[in-house]
């Protein structure tokens, strides 16, 4: 959770504003990870009954991997 200024103050402590910029950065990571990963044909076609979900991810990881080492 991000920092927010307290009423009547104009701006936030230096650290806390390093503290959001480092949150924005990794929450940006995330959400473009999720983003490309429901474009896959694999997750679209996953339903949420079983093991399913936990399969999908499983071969996404092993996916993914492949494709850094190769």
């Amino acid at each position: 959770m991000p920092h927010r200024r307290t009423k009547g103050l104009t701006e936030l402590p230096d650290w806390k504003q390093q503290h959001n910029r480092s949150h924005k950065q990794v929450r940006a990571r995330v959400e473009h990870t999720f983003a490309r990963m429901k474009g896959w044909k694999i997750l679209r076609d996953c339903r949420l009954k079983g093991d399913g979900v936990r399969h999908a991810m499983l071969g996404v990881a092993r996916l993914h991997n492949l494709a850094l080492t190769g």
